[in-house]
């Protein structure tokens, strides 16, 4: 599909682009995401329909922008986290020709690596509804839709929602850069782990990481970490501390909340032996899901 192309037939036309190829329907959204009984109350409707003013990014990209819907997308969500903090490579997933600001006509596309070359993901922007709750990431902006319309981009790419409820991080942050993935297991880390970790935040490498456990169920520990989460790697910093020196790494959770609440978490005691001027420029204290 050409994005240009359509986007003219359409504005020539007065129509609002309706994509064929993944439609307004179940089967868009995949036969055993939900009951069917829900399956057939879902409701498609255009950002126009839900907001006078709607943008497709307000004030910029952040990971803030994101709070997880009803699909089990955190592994990529949290990939996409990730890639808010790198605008050079955004920008080649979330193309600048579009909004809704100037010649719209229902239709947006995104970019994604696949097998060696990036592919053009064309979509209308029809976004599924339950009971009047977005299906999919709902913006924290309720007027900004770059996170719903791309993450509808990437289910069309796997083939429905369905395929997106379940997956792995080190899959989508491949999609969303053309790079090259390493993982480490926790279980036997490398000894200089927290060395890598900062050589990699300060070259600029996108990170995550995830927990065990079945991702279906989203268990919450009494820490606050969910068992069979994907998260986000933000940060990874060597501060003084005591008569030393700390290791400390920051990570997101794609749900926008809920977070670690051991040490170094946002009211532990340990940021009180920590000189200002470091706990100024590294400690955010609210309840956006990202914690040291």
């Amino acid at each position: 599909q050409d994005f240009r192309e359509l986007r003219a037939s359409c504005l020539s036309q007065g129509l609002l682009f309706e994509d064929a190829t993944f439609p307004a329907h179940v089967s868009s959204i995949g036969a055993s995401l939900l009951p069917e009984e829900k399956l057939w109350q879902i409701q498609w409707k255009r950002p126009t329909e839900l907001q006078r003013n709607p943008h497709l990014i307000t004030d910029g990209v952040s990971r803030f922008d994101i709070m997880q819907g009803e699909i089990g997308d955190c592994w990529m969500l949290a990939a996409l986290g990730s890639l808010t903090l790198r605008k050079q490579f955004l920008e080649n997933v979330l193309p600048k020709d579009q909004g809704f600001q100037e010649d719209y006509a229902g239709i947006f596309h995104f970019r994604f690596w696949q097998y060696g070359e990036w592919v053009d993901v064309v979509i209308d922007d029809r976004l599924p509804f339950l009971n009047g709750r977005y299906l999919s990431v709902h913006p924290r902006t309720s007027n900004e839709f770059w996170p719903s319309l791309l993450e509808k981009a990437y289910a069309k790419l796997q083939g429905s929602y369905q395929n997106l409820n379940g997956g792995y991080l080190s899959d989508a942050l491949v999609d969303l850069t053309g790079g090259v993935q390493v993982q480490f297991s926790l279980k036997e880390p490398p000894p200089d782990l927290e060395e890598i970790l900062r050589a990699a935040d300060t070259s600029r490498c996108l990170m995550g990481c995830s927990t065990s456990g079945q991702s279906q169920r989203n268990i919450e520990l009494r820490n606050g970490i969910v068992q069979g989460h994907a998260y986000t790697v933000t940060g990874a910093v060597k501060i003084p501390y005591k008569n030393g020196w700390k290791h400390i790494i920051r990570i997101w959770n794609p749900w926008g909340h809920g977070e670690w609440k051991g040490p170094w978490s946002d009211n532990s005691p340990q940021w009180d032996r920590v000189e200002p001027k470091y706990r100024e420029a590294l400690l955010r204290n609210k309840d956006d899901g990202e914690f040291w």
